[in-house]
């Protein structure tokens, strides 16, 4: 299997990433775990799992995590904050586990990077009956900072044809199968630490800045740092998560 190009940008700032993505806290895994009925102990599949963020709340929660994550840099991360266990290398569209192997598959700001018709098959394949799919996708909500319109404008010009914003969405995919439930959304609203070093680490792990060169990505980051600096940081800075649900 082969990765998507912009996603493999990822493997150069595994360490931004892993600072500046946020956490997901336990109010999400609380959602999730009752809307998809999971009990105590229950085996979970973290599909793209990244650096762990979603995995080391599902393991928090107490439940029975496997985290299948392709780009070694990401899973070195992982491995190294859970032990390795548990963690796989695999691809979505040919997960390494066998079939109704897990009561709950969860994708947190992936989906849009998988062949989605092969890899919601697969989905299928490994969940047992009566389990379902969770997609999250973390919005980050910067409306309240000085510079949230001049760094918003940078990025956004920044950005290629990406299959996240020029692509289906995760919903006409799973409709378009013809073998999941409507899907349905719950949105939950946070807030979180902020700071222009955290933001700045943020900004780097954002797929296609993360696949620049080296210098094209140094270049773009002292434009981030500028802006950051010229205005002010709330301390603290709302971050809206929504959970997709849908189950064959």
């Amino acid at each position: 299997m082969a990765l998507h190009p912009l996603a493999t940008g990822f493997a150069a700032v595994a360490d931004a990433y892993e600072r500046g993505r946020p956490e997901y806290p336990p109010a999400v895994v609380g959602a999730l775990t009752a809307e998809l009925g999971l009990d105590a102990g229950a085996r979970v599949l973290d599909l793209a799992a990244g650096t762990g963020k979603l995995t080391r709340a599902l393991l928090a929660a107490g439940l029975d995590v496997v985290a299948v994550e392709p780009q070694i840099e990401l899973r070195e991360k992982l491995i190294a904050s859970i032990g390795g266990e548990n963690v796989l290398d695999g691809f979505a569209e040919a997960i390494p586990l066998t079939d109704r192997s897990v009561s709950a598959v969860m994708v947190a700001d992936a989906f849009h990077w998988f062949d989605k018709p092969l890899a919601l098959a697969e989905m299928r394949r490994v969940l047992r009956p009566g389990g379902g799919l969770a997609v999250l996708t973390t919005l980050p909500d910067w409306s309240g900072a000085s510079w949230a319109h001049e760094l918003g404008e940078l990025i956004q010009r920044s950005r290629p044809a990406h299959p996240n914003f020029d692509g289906p969405s995760w919903q006409d995919a799973v409709r378009d199968s013809g073998a999941w439930a409507e899907p349905r959304e719950i949105r939950i609203t946070v807030s979180k630490p902020a700071s222009p070093e955290r933001l700045r680490d943020y900004v780097a792990s954002i797929s296609w800045i993360a696949s620049l060169s080296d210098h094209e990505r140094a270049e773009m980051l002292e434009r981030v740092d500028a802006i950051l600096l010229a205005g002010e940081t709330p301390a603290e800075m709302p971050l809206h998560i929504v959970l997709g649900l849908t189950a064959p």
